[in-house]
């Protein structure tokens, strides 16, 4: 049979490499002296660089979890089958220690260690880091019940998946889940109408419908109810301690753009048991800590979405060529590329900063724990809305190659919405930070404070900075104002940690266009004078070394 056709000219794909080896994720280890991390994270990153892996994420994504809400005979069982990848990539995530073990470990940076080896492991399935994220957050929360944490916490710690369904204090490990919205009231969990009725042995029985309950395989739950003393959170666990299956009835799955590898549910409780977490009345200070760590994850998972665009586009570039030359030597997709690897590496920057604060917050630092506070909330809305808009142009840089689903790059496409809308999305976050000025007005002042070390190291900033205070001086306008002044106050936190910690030319780059101004209103308009090899070279993928 003769040969028609020969195939030049096509990328070779990326795989086979460490995506460990990415400089700002090294360097914030290496910043925090976190040396005795870094081994194991390059294993992490060979491992979420190697064929096996992705394809466990390809599986996953390609076969979605089924509901089976009855069994051949009629019985109502409210489970949900995944393919075997989703558990391979649930028990990889678990060993590695994603999910809960940071709160039992005393490394004093376990958080910044956790979230740097979840930016590398959570490139091969985003879906899947849902429960994992959950399970990491839960246990603050449940924290507020100490004789519950006793029971439940070294099991949430546990770096053992056991996805059977048996009762919780029975098995070797635990995924958690959350539980809060309802259909009438979406964000607005106050308006939620699930009742909490409290009986003679300590527990509860809840009935209502939540309208998004992910991951409903997880063995137990932070749910919020309405008791007779107002809205509360409660834990409910997927099986009794008896064996028999809670009253916890799934309805339907939702079929999503994205997240296809995770199971996202509606939930009927129809007098399920429960046990209260916090007192009466307080269910949504005491939930909130589970949703600040999960909002953490949120920054850390569209920073992830944001280096793997890079990455792909900028391998994409360094072996396809067009009009006598490849595309990376093309000055203005070296433009582009560099302009989305100065959005990736201020986006990874911050959430790994965060990620530190967490280790010092929890070690009892009040200033940090303020400051996290409002950092957090700038960061979710800012870095997650800039997801979507990323990963389009890191698509676009394919061109109809991307287009298509062997590249991954329309996965990344569907996911990057996620995590804007997830714990709260853009008015949500951009409010709730307005919230934690009122509530902690020193939370703002640990903000300036932070920016105020960077001062006289770059004027772009020093002026960047000094607009943003000017701001705050017309209070009555600042709800409508709320989107620009939070996105500012992002930016500028963004521009002084690299000016603080980043690459010279990436930081200058940043503050010549997100903060002087010199930029236009898509990706690949920094402007001249930027040294683009620099900030290319630290984003590009190093395949075969």
């Amino acid at each position: 049979m003769s040969t028609t056709h020969e195939v030049l000219n096509q990328v070779p794909p990326l795989v086979d490499y460490d995506a460990a080896d990415h400089p700002p994720i090294l360097e914030a280890l290496q910043r925090a002296g976190a040396h005795d991390a870094l081994d194991e994270l390059h294993e992490v990153g060979r491992l979420a660089g190697g064929a096996t892996a992705q394809r466990w994420g390809d599986l996953a994504e390609a076969h979605p979890p089924v509901l089976r809400t009855h069994d051949r005979y009629g019985h109502r069982i409210d489970e949900v089958e995944y393919d075997p990848a989703y558990h391979q990539l649930m028990t990889t995530a678990v060993e590695l220690g994603l999910h809960g073990a940071p709160w039992a470990d005393p490394n004093p940076n376990a958080h910044l260690i956790r979230a740097a080896k979840m930016a590398i492991w959570g490139q091969v399935d985003a879906g899947h880091g849902c429960p994992i994220s959950m399970t990491y957050a839960v246990v603050p929360a449940l924290r507020h019940n100490p004789e519950l944490a006793a029971q439940y916490e070294p099991l949430l710690t546990a770096r053992a998946y056991d996805p059977t369904l048996a009762p919780p204090l029975t098995k070797s490990g635990l995924i958690a889940g959350m539980s809060m919205t309802e259909k009438q009231g979406g964000s607005d969990v106050r308006a939620g109408t699930t009742r909490a009725v409290p009986q003679s042995d300590g527990s509860y029985l809840l009935t209502g419908h939540k309208w998004f309950t992910s991951a409903p395989m997880s063995d137990v739950f932070l749910v919020l109810a309405q008791a007779p003393g107002g809205l509360s959170c409660f834990l409910l666990p997927r099986i009794l301690a008896d064996g028999t299956r809670n009253r916890m009835h799934l309805q339907r799955l939702k079929d999503k753009l994205g997240n296809h590898s995770n199971a996202s549910s509606e939930v009927e409780y129809d007098e399920a048991v429960a046990w209260l977490v916090g007192e009466e009345g307080r269910g949504v200070p005491t939930i909130i800590e589970m949703v600040n760590m999960t909002r953490l994850d949120c920054t850390i998972g569209t920073a992830t979405g944001m280096r793997v665009g890079t990455a792909q586009a900028a391998h994409h570039a360094t072996h396809r060529s067009a009009f006598g030359a490849h595309l990376v030597d093309q000055p203005l997709m070296r433009n582009v590329l560099a302009d989305l690897a100065v959005e990736s590496e201020a986006s990874t920057t911050v959430a790994l900063w965060l990620a530190a604060l967490t280790d010092r917050a929890t070690a009892g630092d009040e200033r940090a724990a303020s400051l996290r506070r409002i950092a957090l909330a700038v960061s979710k809305y800012f870095v997650c809305k800039r997801g979507p808009v990323h990963a389009a142009e890191a698509l676009e840089c394919l061109g109809g190659n991307g287009y298509v689903e062997d590249s991954r790059m329309p996965r990344l496409y569907r996911e990057a919405p996620l995590l804007s809308v997830w714990e709260g999305s853009g008015n949500v976050a951009a409010l709730d930070t307005l919230r934690a000025m009122a509530k902690q007005p020193e939370s703002l002042q640990a903000f300036f404070d932070e920016l105020d070390t960077s001062a006289g190291a770059d004027a772009r900033l020093d002026a960047a900075v000094g607009r943003l205070k000017a701001t705050f001086g017309d209070f009555d306008t600042l709800e409508h104002r709320a989107r620009r002044i939070v996105g500012d106050m992002a930016l500028a936190l963004q521009g002084s940690l690299l000016v603080r910690y980043g690459h010279p030319a990436v930081a200058d780059a940043f503050c010549a266009s997100r903060l002087a101004g010199d930029w236009g209103s898509v990706f690949g308009t920094l402007p001249t004078g930027v040294d683009t090899a620099a900030i290319i070279a630290r984003a590009t993928p190093k395949v075969g070394s």
